[in-house]
């Protein structure tokens, strides 16, 4: 992850994060993500960030858990880097990736939101993140194929241009997948085992897709 001067440094991440659960919501290490916030707990949750390390940490619920609310134990920790106040008591903020967490427990608040005791220690390598041993041209070429199958398109020149691990982490925010499926990228640690796991999923989304394109003939 690149360094800048709003960065939190490893050793200074905090114990605890408010928990936003939202399925398909990840923000990867140099990644982004925009949210619409309206519902009063999460405006709270958004303005004690504001007055703290102005981090949140995005879950994914977890529909095979055993409680109505179970979300998955391991999320992608944004830095509130942009908000914007709305007429209507909306806010708009947009979240920057830092890095991942597993979570130990959580506690009850009076806030409305949720809060968790976590732990970085798995994700270091989010700081220092090495390029995977794949080239991105591998998962450039599947995601071709993957894309002419859903009649979906996009700059394919901005994507050529970037380096595996932001290549991997974007698509793994971005790519139309099941929330099961994002997670298990999610929960990859390492950037190859991540590079890995993509190239995996992309080719049983293509092969897939191709066979139900047969089946329609």
């Amino acid at each position: 992850m690149a360094s800048g001067p709003f960065e939190i440094p490893f050793e200074r991440l905090p114990a605890t994060l408010p928990i936003f659960p939202l399925p398909n919501a990840v923000v990867m290490p140099g990644c982004q993500l925009p949210l619409n916030i309206f519902e009063p707990r999460y405006l709270n949750m958004v303005f004690d960030a504001l007055g703290s390390e102005r981090l949140i940490g995005m879950v994914q619920p977890d529909a095979a858990g055993s409680r109505h609310e179970s979300v998955y134990r391991t999320g992608t920790a944004g830095r509130i880097s942009f908000f914007n106040e709305t007429a209507d008591g909306r806010l708009m903020i947009v979240l920057s990736g830092v890095c991942r967490f597993d979570i130990s427990r959580e506690f009850p608040t009076t806030r409305g939101y949720r809060r968790a005791a976590v732990d970085w220690t798995r994700f270091r390598g989010d700081y220092d993140e090495l390029q995977p041993s794949h080239s991105s041209e591998p998962v450039i070429a599947l995601l071709q194929d993957y894309f002419a199958g859903r009649n979906l398109d996009t700059d394919w020149k901005v994507l050529a241009n970037m380096n595996t691990v932001d290549l991997v982490n974007r698509l793994t925010c971005v790519l139309p997948l099941e929330v099961a499926e994002r997670q298990a990228l999610v929960e990859a640690v390492s950037a190859d085992e991540r590079t890995r796991s993509l190239i995996t999923l992309l080719r049983c989304e293509t092969v897939e897709s191709a066979a139900d394109s047969s089946r329609r003939h």
